[in-house]
């Protein structure tokens, strides 16, 4: 099949773009990057990013999936090492030891020495020959466990699910004073920006949250490079809206159904890497995301049965990691 240009803001975008287009899963996709995503200055020479994609056949992927195979199969079997084929060498046993010891005693006989003299030249040889013999063996050992130690792996700790929040509902008084302090936040803020923007709220009881939603003309400035901006606002609007109330509200603020549009994206990036990971059994660092970011990612590889995610890092360059599954 021939390969095909897709246009987007991000590479991401893109690969999304091109398997809808294509109608395949992403690990069906052959694509190449021609041009990378800029912003330019102060949007001045910004340009999208292009990708060059196809859908791959069955029978490539049949053939790729039979080369993992046989890859994994040859690493399973490849476990003859050096130590095995050098030949051991020879350890004198005690039995060995008072033979020499006799034979010893018999030609110092023949010899016309006596049998004092004799005893202690094979008391001194016998334990020469044992501490040698002992030595060998522990030495052998050391040896053994060295070779055969296995590689010290970092430990990391997962990230453990938070408990559940207690959502407790609040009465129609409440909700209304909270969805008016978050609006009047908001178009605070849009003022001082010479935004001119049309604002939703609502309560849901459900969530425990204010849901906000805005549109006009100029969207993009608030969304920012990947959310950023929208995120700060939402975490501003959080402080405001939880001073007027004793338990814990929750903030979602979202403008031209930009939530979906990332939550998408985010899954066709986390089934990506996962199959570079199982490809090259290589563990694979994200950029740093916002919790809600890392929670998609772990939830949409967490029946993966070749990958594993933890999160590691300290806010606000907390990542998630792709590792293959042991």
């Amino acid at each position: 099949m021939d390969y095909k240009e897709f246009t987007a803001k991000s590479v991401d975008e893109s690969i999304t773009q091109a398997c809808l287009d294509l109608g395949v899963t992403s690990d069906r996709l052959d694509y190449d990057v021609i041009q990378e995503a800029s912003s330019g200055f102060l949007g001045i020479g910004s340009r999208p990013a292009v990708i060059r994609a196809r859908a791959r056949s069955v029978e490539e992927l049949e053939k790729e999936r039979h080369a993992i195979e046989e890859a994994e199969k040859a690493a399973k079997e490849s476990v003859v090492t050096k130590v095995f084929q050098q030949p051991e060498k020879k350890v004198i046993t005690s039995d060995e030891i008072e033979k020499r010891a006799a034979a010893a005693a018999a030609k110092a006989k023949a010899e016309g020495r006596t049998e004092s003299d004799v005893k202690p030249e094979r008391r001194e040889s016998g334990r020469r020959e044992r501490d040698r013999g002992r030595g060998h063996d522990r030495r052998r050992g050391h040896e053994k466990a060295a070779r055969f130690e296995e590689p010290q792996v970092p430990e990391y700790e997962p990230s453990k699910p938070k408990p559940e929040r207690v959502i407790k509902p609040v009465s129609e008084e409440k909700a209304a004073e909270l969805k008016q302090a978050a609006e009047d936040f908001l178009k605070s803020v849009f003022d001082a920006m010479h935004i001119e923007a049309e604002i939703t709220t609502e309560y849901s009881q459900e969530e425990g949250s204010v849901n906000c939603t805005f549109s006009g003309e100029e969207m993009g400035i608030l969304i920012g490079k990947r959310g950023q901006t929208l995120d700060s606002l939402q975490y501003l609007t959080s402080l405001v809206v939880n001073k007027k109330s004793e338990d814990y509200v929750r903030v979602k603020l979202d403008t031209e159904d930009y939530r979906a549009r990332r939550a998408d994206t985010l899954n066709n990036l986390a089934r990506n890497i996962a199959y570079k990971v199982r490809k090259t059994r290589r563990p694979v660092s994200l950029e740093p995301m916002n919790p809600y970011e890392r929670r998609i990612i772990h939830s949409s590889l967490q029946g993966n049965r070749f990958v594993e995610t933890y999160s590691e890092g300290e806010e606000p360059y907390r990542h998630v990691v792709v590792t293959p599954k042991r």
